[in-house]
C-alpha cells in the first residue's frame, strides 16, 4: 500500500504514539515535530537553550487538539550527556504515561567558520562530534533499549547530504554525520526481532538559521545554482519524509539513508 493511500484511509497514522524530537525548538526539528503532531503523535520537544522557542512549538502543537489534554511537552536536555538523555526519555514516559514509539534525533551543530581540516581547532572538532555523533549514539542507544517492541518503534537519525557531497570546509561536520550513517546500518541489524527500525534522513542545503550562519551571498547562491530545483530546500521538504519513516507504512525500510536534496548530489 502506498504512503498516499495509507494516509487517505488513516489520516492520523501516528495517533497517540509518543515521539521525542531532539533539537526541535527551531529549524528542521521544529517543523518535524509539528508534522508528527499533525499525524496524531504526542510530542516531547527537546531543547538545550531556547526555552521560549520550545514553549512556542509546544503551544502550537497543543492548539492542534484543544481540549484533548497536552499533546506536547518541553524537556531541556543536552544530548551529549548520557544522564540528560536518560532524563529526556524518563520525562517522555512520565508525561504521557506510555512507552515511547519514535525517536527523531535532529540536534546538531556546524562550524560556521567553514575551516579546512588543517585549520580546524581540536575544540571545534570535539564540540561537533560531541553533539552530532556522541549525541546521536546516546539517543539511539537509549531508544534501542526503551522504544516499543513488536512494531511501531522507529529510530530516525538526521545525517547530511554532505556525506556524499564531500565539500571543503565541512571536514569535521561531514565526518560526524558519516559516522551516524554507518552506525544506523549496524543498529538496524542489531535490532532484529524487536520490530524497531533505524534509518537516517540526510537533507541537502535547507534554509535554516544554521545553514545561513557564516555563509556569504555567493556561497548561498552557489548552493541554489547547484540544485536541480534552483532553490534552497525548506524544512517542509524534509518533514514529510521523516513522517513517512515514523509510520507503519515504512516498516520495510530499515538501515537506510534517504537523501532529501532535490538531486543536489
Amino acid at each position: 500500500m502506498s504512503m498516499a493511500s495509507t494516509t487517505s484511509t488513516n489520516p492520523l497514522p501516528l495517533k497517540d504514539r509518543v515521539a521525542i524530537v531532539t533539537g526541535s525548538s527551531r529549524g528542521i526539528g521544529r517543523v518535524i515535530a509539528i508534522h508528527l503532531a499533525e499525524l496524531g503523535a504526542k510530542l516531547v520537544i527537546n531543547y538545550t537553550s531556547s526555552s521560549d522557542q520550545a514553549d512556542l512549538v509546544a503551544t502550537q502543537i497543543n492548539s492542534i487538539y484543544p481540549g484533548d489534554g497536552p499533546r506536547a511537552v518541553t524537556v531541556k536536555a543536552d544530548v551529549s550527556d548520557p544522564a540528560q538523555v536518560k532524563l529526556l526519555f524518563d520525562s517522555a514516559e512520565q508525561a504521557f504515561g506510555s512507552t515511547i514509539h519514535i525517536l527523531v534525533n535532529s540536534a546538531g551543530v556546524l562550524d560556521p567558520k567553514y575551516p579546512k581540516i588543517a585549520d580546524t581547532s581540536l575544540e571545534d572538532f570535539d564540540r561537533i562530534f560531541s553533539v552530532n555523533t556522541r549525541g546521536a549514539f546516546l539517543c539511539a542507544k537509549e531508544a534501542a533499549n526503551r522504544l516499543k517492541r513488536g512494531g511501531g518503534g522507529r529510530i530516525i537519525l538526521m545525517s547530511s547530504s554532505m556525506v556524499v557531497a564531500l565539500r571543503p570546509g565541512f571536514g569535521a561536520y561531514t565526518a560526524s554525520k558519516a559516522a551516524i550513517e554507518a552506525m544506523v546500518k549496524i543498529l538496524a541489524k542489531e535490532l532484529k526481532g524487536t520490530g524497531i527500525t533505524a534509518n537516517c534522513v540526510a537533507p541537502g542545503p535547507i534554509a535554516t538559521e544554521m545553514f545561513f550562519a557564516g555563509k556569504s551571498e555567493e556561497m548561498v547562491q552557489k548552493c541554489i545554482d547547484e540544485s536541480p530545483h534552483n532553490r534552497l530546500g525548506q524544512c517542509e521538504d524534509v518533514a514529510p519524509v521523516v513522517g513517512f519513516l515514523a509510520t507503519d507504512a515504512s516498516e520495510w525500510v530499515n538501515g537506510e539513508t534517504i537523501r532529501v536534496n532535490s538531486g543536489y548530489v
